[in-house]
């Protein structure tokens, strides 16, 4: 075996006009036709949505899970003690609610009234709690109370004009100068909706100025946010007609979103940029757009790709919830690299030679003009596919241009142990607190407190303690067991649960009006989103009702919203190992297609673990250690919801691979034209580097925007993904791949000859030879 080498004669790689190149010039002289088109669907789109799309809800269950299955077993024996339940927490400050009896009996027959609801029940004629510590649903000062409702449907399912209902049912308690709150799901359905427009402005802001100060160009740099946004609001529109076939949970939208224009302005940018750099080098606007389609659009469909299978990767959690996030996600990329491949070559070519006419600055594309007379950026293809003379980076002479990056990556050259240890290091530091991580649900004390859920739950835990928002509902199936046998089951589980850590207060069992089942209510010490609370819930799952039952036919659950949280914790945690490992696993096989190099691939793959592990760092030491929480709006410490790590693993992972890619292809056709590893790597980062920071910084701002959001998943989000891509654009791209890649050498374009032979041949450059030249005499 041997080093793959380069196919080259007189320094000259021979491009050929592929199915690319023909779409982007096409694109380009017929402008007018695609973008009419493109404004067509859009409008199309957003009329049929708002027509017959569908709504989104967070309403969604894990069969075979102990809490669905407790579920089930209440909505069969017992159906009113069953469902969903939320409370409608009452509070005076001034005198007790026993004054408002008739008040509080009227709103509850009210409530009882309203669709999906199974049963309300009245907290002042309710047997209350005796000792301590006081659970409800009377406080003990008599001055707050909660109405426990519950729904055959979850609350926040139900549409926000199911709050008009609500809202009526509880007025007469208000008129009574009573305070009012919804907890739990009911009072999520009373958030305020989204609204992303203000993160949108933000992020577009930011991007305008980076583009104006990186390039110079005022059209250059509006270019891509148009496109992005054209291509965001097709997606949005698909998006919405999907919701009407399927749920999807309620931040769908809004992550496709954040996805939808980060990728489109990431992808617009590259083709813009080395269009640019083709009319700089002479071309007519038509054959540079050609140009710039058929190289860097190729990139953009092998990224996109990548991205696309690393969000399809999160349906190996075998979670629906989790499978259509990332299905929301993936719907605006695939319209963002529609747009890439289409709008883009046809808003060049309406542009023309006019696209640097206004600007700010000397406009540049992807190199500043180097000392040399003549020097190139790179090899570009002409208008007849031909490299153009003058240009090419030859053998014998080496890429030429010696601007700042190029002089930086000549340094990284002679020391790349010294960069290679500081983006370790780093990146090191920065991984640290995701050791300690805590996953979690993120209960609605980290709400804002504008919020009535928030209001809602400091009202319950000041009466009742916090483990009052997340009752625990245990359920002992006796159906199968004698009657002969149950009063002494009954007697041999009641003292089973007389004393259980962490568990602040457990009803006495009661058994339901046919007999077969046995409930009782659980409250924790702590808050639902409490470590203390998910310990007890495992605890009673797995040791203490089962212990309880011992030698019986009976079956035992522990349900509610805490308890299911809980499951899902479990399942998201037991399943992200195999989510990292089948990612991972198709983007190494996508690079290892692309460049043919195996050290390359596993660079690649390596290093992008490394810099998701460093962004997972940052989001514990922010939220759940609360180092600026408070900053962002988070009251407390938070755990990390259970599935922000995996949602963000296989976004961040599919995001970085563009990076990833964009440098690769233009290290590999300085490597194919050059044969000089080292000269190679200088030379890429010199006309990538600029337009690499440029789109890192965008995507930056773009995610960091919405964290200005009051959804705390969303805040958590928007922080990891924008520090991910921070750290990928620069400790990765600018410290540890270019210090990597001179260590390599030749060796990273090393791939034996069987995996060659057996792996498909994907084109990244729109070279006429797929994944690289062969060498002759490679074994």
């Amino acid at each position: 075996m041997s080093h793959q080498q380069p196919a080259h004669g007189s320094g000259t790689l021979v491009r050929r006009a592929g199915v690319l190149h023909a779409t982007g010039s096409w694109c380009a002289r017929h402008f007018v036709v695609v973008i009419v088109l493109w404004i067509a669907a859009l409008v199309a789109l957003q009329a049929v949505q708002h027509a017959y799309g569908g709504d989104y809800s967070d309403n969604f269950a894990i069969p075979g899970t102990q809490s669905q299955d407790g579920l089930d077993v209440l909505e069969k024996h017992a159906p009113s003690a069953g469902g969903y339940s939320s409370q409608v927490v009452v509070h005076d400050a001034d005198k007790p609610l026993s004054g408002l009896s008739s008040q509080m009996s009227t709103v509850v027959g009210s409530l009882q009234k309203l669709p999906d609801v199974l049963s309300a029940q009245n907290p002042l004629t309710a047997p209350s709690s005796t000792g301590e510590p006081d659970v409800g649903p009377l406080s003990a000062d008599g001055k707050t109370a909660y109405i426990t409702v519950r729904f055959s449907e979850q609350p926040s399912s139900l549409g926000s004009g199911y709050l008009d209902g609500v809202d009526s049912a509880v007025r007469p308690l208000r008129s009574a100068g009573a305070e009012v709150e919804y907890g739990g799901s009911l009072g999520e359905l009373a958030r305020p909706k989204a609204n992303d427009r203000v993160s949108e402005a933000i992020g577009f802001g930011v991007a305008v100025l980076v583009l104006l100060i990186g390039f110079g160009s005022l059209l250059a740099a509006l270019l891509p946010l148009i496109t992005a946004l054209i291509c965001v609001v097709c997606g949005l529109g698909l998006l919405g007609l999907l919701a009407a076939a399927t749920t999807f949970a309620t931040v769908s939208p809004t992550l496709a979103t954040m996805i939808g224009l980060g990728v489109g302005i990431d992808y617009a940018l590259f083709l813009v940029t080395r269009h640019r750099q083709n009319l700089m080098d002479g071309r007519d606007p038509v054959a540079a757009a050609g140009a710039a389609t058929a190289t860097s659009g190729r990139a953009v469909l092998l990224s996109g790709c990548t991205v696309i299978i690393a969000l399809c990767g999160l349906w190996v959690s075998g979670i629906g919830f989790i499978g259509k996030l990332g299905v929301a996600a993936a719907v605006t990329v695939v319209t963002a690299v529609l747009g890439a491949l289409t709008l883009v070559p046809a808003m060049l070519g309406l542009t023309g030679r006019y696209i640097d006419r206004i600007h700010v600055r000397k406009p540049v594309a992807e190199v500043e003009p180097g000392p040399e007379p003549g020097a190139g950026a790179g090899a570009e293809p002409g208008p007849d596919g031909s490299a153009r003379p003058g240009r090419e980076p030859t053998a014998e002479r080496g890429p030429t241009t010696h601007g700042t990056w190029h002089r930086y990556a000549q340094r990284v050259e002679r020391r790349p142990w010294w960069f290679l240890a500081a983006g370790v290091v780093v990146l090191a530091v920065l991984a640290f607190p995701v050791f300690f991580i805590q996953l979690g649900h993120i209960g609605d004390g980290a709400d804002p407190k504008s919020f009535t859920d928030r209001r809602a739950y400091d009202l319950m835990s000041t009466a009742f303690g916090p483990g009052s928002n997340g009752p625990l509902t245990l359920v002992i199936d006796q159906s199968e067991v004698p009657q002969s046998d149950r009063s002494a089951l009954e007697s041999q589980a009641q003292q089973s649960l007389a004393k259980v850590p962490d568990a602040a207060f457990i009803t006495p069992l009661t058994a339901t009006q046919d007999g077969d089942v046995l409930t009782a209510t659980a409250y924790s010490v702590a808050a639902p989103q409490d470590e203390r609370t998910t310990s007890l819930v495992n605890h009673l799952s797995d040791d203490v009702l089962p212990a309880a039952v011992h030698g019986t036919a009976a079956d035992t659950y522990v349900t509610g919203t805490t308890a299911a949280q809980v499951d899902f914790l479990d399942i998201v945690s037991s399943r992200l190992p195999l989510i990292i490992a089948v990612v991972v696993g198709l983007a190494f096989l996508v690079i290892l297609a692309v460049f043919r190099g195996l050290l390359v691939a596993v660079k690649a793959a390596l290093l992008n673990v490394l810099s998701i592990a460093a962004s997972y760092g940052v989001v514990v030491a922010v939220f759940q250690w609360g180092w600026g929480g408070p900053a962002l709006g988070v009251s407390g410490d938070v755990p990390i919801e259970s599935y922000v790590p995996m949602m963000m693993f296989a976004i961040v992972f599919g995001l970085s691979m563009d990076y990833e890619i964009f440098l690769l292809t233009r290290i590999h056709e300085a490597w194919l034209a050059t044969n000089d590893p080292r000269a190679s790597v200088a030379h890429a980062l010199e006309i990538t580097a600029r337009v690499i920071t440029c789109a890192a910084l965008i995507m930056v701002s773009v995610f960091a925007a919405f964290i200005i959001s009051d959804n705390i998943v969303v805040k958590m989000l928007g922080l990891g993904l924008a520090v991910s891509v921070l750290i990928d654009a620069t400790v990765v791209r600018l410290l540890l791949v270019p210090a990597v890649m001179t260590l390599l050498g030749r060796a990273a374009w090393w791939t034996p000859r069987w995996l060659d032979r057996v792996l498909p041949h994907l084109d990244a450059e729109g070279s006429g030879t797929a994944g690289g030249a062969k060498a002759s005499g490679n074994t």
